[in-house]
């Protein structure tokens, strides 16, 4: 696999999708190692001159008053990495992990944080050869960077802690040794409180929403157009002149990919039964397009926050050492919080139109798509499976950005609780993917009922895939592993449509 090669300035969305998901190896640009080389240089001879430079040589928090000895910097980059490690929960995904490394790595290649070289080279190291840190989901406010989870990654850099290799949870310093890599002796100056102190795990659970929202509504796409065809949808509602003159851009793209999915349907406006269908077909352009609009809003924030410098304090080419506060995590609460509502009201549709398959005897299709009502219950209880994952959606689309719980003594007195937020986006990203897994099994079914043959040119190698893997209509079997099979390929992004 092609590798990617970082430099703090310029990380894609898509390349990071590739280190994330697909395991891509990365590299460190050399001019980057060369900009942290100076910053430490920097950093080092401040150092020297004693002066007092928030989380070196003075305390954290709101023990920022208290002057460190000389003698005792280094020891207090290692009880700091210690102290702050206190997460609880859940060890995070692989996938979280992978993001967290990657993203602190890019950041401290931006050459601001004071690290040594050698830092960063252990951490796509351990990225590159698959040494993942435990980090439980809970203990991240959000501002301050994320210090909970990301104490638990730095710890495995001193061979303490636990990481999985090769799918063993290890103690960290044999986790490194097994992946032929060696733990630091120790931290320098700053290198703990930079390590903690940005914003990658939040970032990453972020990230992980984003791009499995993306999987989830392309799969949505088809789906949607596999039940409109089953159910003999009126395309009327596509026209372009309709979004012409209401004219958001996501909504006239939704409208356009529906347009091009249904082309050549002889399924589409055969029913006579009603000259408007139900919102869930009738408004997809209107459902779909704002969804659209929430992931290209989200895009830029993730662009810059990927290659930003978000530890504190900054050290900078001339030899200025600036406290700030660009560890706090607001925007990406935010993000978080506009993707979360976005992908419940997507998973909420898929609901809808699964209801709809399945109670749409006026429209040719037998109740809950069972050959033999009765003594079948069909897919009856997809829909029940469904209406829990939105109603599961409906309470973590709470946004947790809305209120704040002072830390350390109230001297941090606004926390973003984008941690909370993003955990959120990642669940309700991963109930959305199996919203419209739970749509497309049905799908299978209707449009065999409804009359494959008539399907459009450009849904009907999706459906063959469904077919591959979705039993025929039938007496009632169990489907918990199609489910689950029909998951995986629409968070794989199999399941999909060019947007």
């Amino acid at each position: 696999m092609e590798g990617v090669v970082i430099d703090g300035h310029h990380l894609d969305l898509k390349s990071a999708e590739q280190v994330v998901f697909e395991g891509a190896p990365v590299a460190p640009s050399p001019e980057a190692l060369e900009r942290v080389h100076r910053a430490q240089e920097v950093l080092s001879r401040a150092v020297e001159a004693d002066l007092p430079v928030y989380g070196v040589n003075t305390g954290l928090g709101k023990l920022s008053t208290v002057r460190i000895g000389h003698g005792d910097l280094r020891r207090l980059q290692r009880n700091l990495v210690r102290s702050h490690a206190t997460g609880v929960g859940r060890p995070l995904p692989e996938e979280a992990v992978r993001g967290i490394l990657l993203f602190r790595a890019n950041s401290l290649l931006k050459g601001y944080s004071g690290v040594r070289p050698a830092v960063i080279e252990l951490l796509l190291g351990m990225l590159n050869r698959g040494v993942h840190p435990v980090i439980p989901e809970q203990g991240s406010v959000g501002s301050s960077g994320d210090l909970v989870p990301l104490a638990h990654a730095a710890l495995v850099l001193l061979g303490e802690g636990k990481a999985t290799y090769r799918g063993e949870v290890l103690p960290g310093g044999e986790a490194l040794r097994r992946a032929g890599l060696s733990p630091l002796e120790d931290f320098l100056p700053k290198e703990g409180l930079a390590l903690l102190n940005g914003t990658a795990h939040m970032l990453s659970l972020v990230f992980l929403g984003y791009v499995l929202g993306w999987r989830a509504l392309r799969a949505a796409f088809v789906a949607a157009a596999l039940s409109f065809q089953a159910l003999r949808g009126r395309t009327e509602p596509l026209d372009p002149r309709i979004h012409d003159v209401r004219p958001h851009q996501g909504q006239r793209e939704a409208a356009a990919i529906m347009r091009e999915l249904l082309s050549g349907s002889e399924l589409v406006d055969t029913y006579a039964g009603d000259v408007q269908d139900p919102y869930s077909l009738r408004c997809l352009p209107q459902i779909f397009g704002p969804v659209l609009e929430a992931l290209w809003l989200a895009e830029g924030r993730l662009r810059v926050e990927m290659n930003s410098a978000t530890d504190n304090p900054l050290v900078f080419p001339d030899g200025r050492i600036l406290s700030g506060g660009n560890f706090h995590g607001e925007i990406l609460a935010f993000v978080a919080e506009w993707l979360a509502v976005a992908l419940s009201e997507l998973a909420a549709s898929c609901e809808r139109r699964l209801s709809l398959l399945l109670c749409a005897e006026d429209r040719g299709l037998p109740p809950f798509l069972a050959k033999e009502g009765g003594v079948n219950s069909g897919l009856m209880l997809l829909q029940y499976t469904a209406a829990a994952l939105v109603a599961e959606n409906r309470v973590l689309a709470h946004p947790a950005a809305v209120d704040s719980i002072p830390t350390s003594a109230g001297k941090e007195d606004h926390n973003a609780f984008g941690a909370t937020s993003a955990w959120k986006l990642w669940r309700i990203a991963e109930n959305a993917v199996r919203a419209v897994a739970l749509e497309l099994v049905a799908c299978r079914w209707a449009v065999e009922l409804a009359g494959p043959g008539g399907l459009s040119p450009a849904t009907r190698p999706a459906h063959e895939r469904l077919c591959e893997l979705v039993p025929p209509p039938g007496d009632d079997a169990f489907l918990g592993d199609t489910i689950e099979d029909i998951a995986r390929l629409v968070r794989r992004g199999e399941i999909t449509y060019g947007i």
